[in-house]
């Protein structure tokens, strides 16, 4: 098979409509859209949620809590996941990316302490808890935050 000899599936194609080409194709005058109205204007139809005029749903249920548009969202990552890196070894961000431990950095990442950790790795990262902090210092490593 080649690339040229490919086709769709029979049925899974259709001919588009041929608006306004005269009466005897059925789509002709008005081209299915029939006589006057919202809908036989151009751009015409109501917007979605539209309810005749009563009051819309999203405007009669009650509203609740805020949303922090300066809220910071932090990728986290527990020092036990830290172990697969070599000794000696400078971990930051795009190494944590690479290693498939994060999948994207959010608005930094912040290490958390939850696990041991036995590698004597430089840690870089935007936040540390305390915990993380002292048992990658005590595992002979280094905290750099940037």
């Amino acid at each position: 098979m080649k690339l040229h000899d490919l086709k769709p599936a029979v049925g899974a194609t259709t001919a588009p409509k041929r608006l306004g080409r005269g009466t005897g194709s059925g789509l002709g005058k008005t081209s299915g859209k029939g006589h006057k109205g919202a809908k036989a204007r151009s751009g015409g139809g109501k917007r979605p949620g539209f309810e005749g005029g009563q009051m819309p749903l999203t405007m009669r249920l009650p509203k609740r809590g805020f949303t922090n548009k300066w809220r910071v969202e932090y990728a986290t990552v527990n020092v036990e996941r830290l172990n697969i890196f070599e000794d000696g070894e400078v971990v930051s961000p795009v190494e944590l990316i690479q290693a498939g431990i994060l999948k994207n950095v959010q608005d930094g990442v912040k290490i958390l302490g939850n696990g041991e950790i036995t590698k004597k790795l430089t840690v870089q990262a935007n936040k540390f808890t305390a915990t993380a902090k002292e048992k990658i210092e005590a595992a002979g490593g280094k905290v750099e935050v940037f």
